[in-house]
């Protein structure tokens, strides 16, 4: 069972700009770089790079995709109460 997940995310206001962003990042932007350009959270500065982190850390939507992705992965939008996610799975560790 995986204990960690790292993940780097992208926060944004709507879930057109989340997806417009996945369509480019998918094309071959680098995520980091619209994470710095872009990201409405601090961690933008750092390429959105959130860390390691564990169950009970993240809300509840932002978790539960996390855990639920696959390294390399980059999530479809994901809403929260801060607004619109796309998240990176980076590594996974027990």
């Amino acid at each position: 069972m995986t204990t960690f997940v790292k993940a780097s995310h992208i926060l944004v206001k709507t879930e057109d700009e989340a997806q417009k962003l996945k369509d480019e990042i998918i094309k071959g932007k680098d995520f980091a770089q619209a994470a710095k350009e872009v990201s409405l959270c601090p961690s933008g500065q750092n390429g959105g790079d959130l860390g390691y982190f564990k169950k009970g850390q993240m809300v509840k939507e932002f978790e539960d995709a996390a855990f639920s992705m696959d390294i390399g992965q980059i999530s479809n939008p994901i809403k929260t109460q801060f607004g619109y996610h796309l998240i990176y799975l980076t590594d996974k560790k027990d």
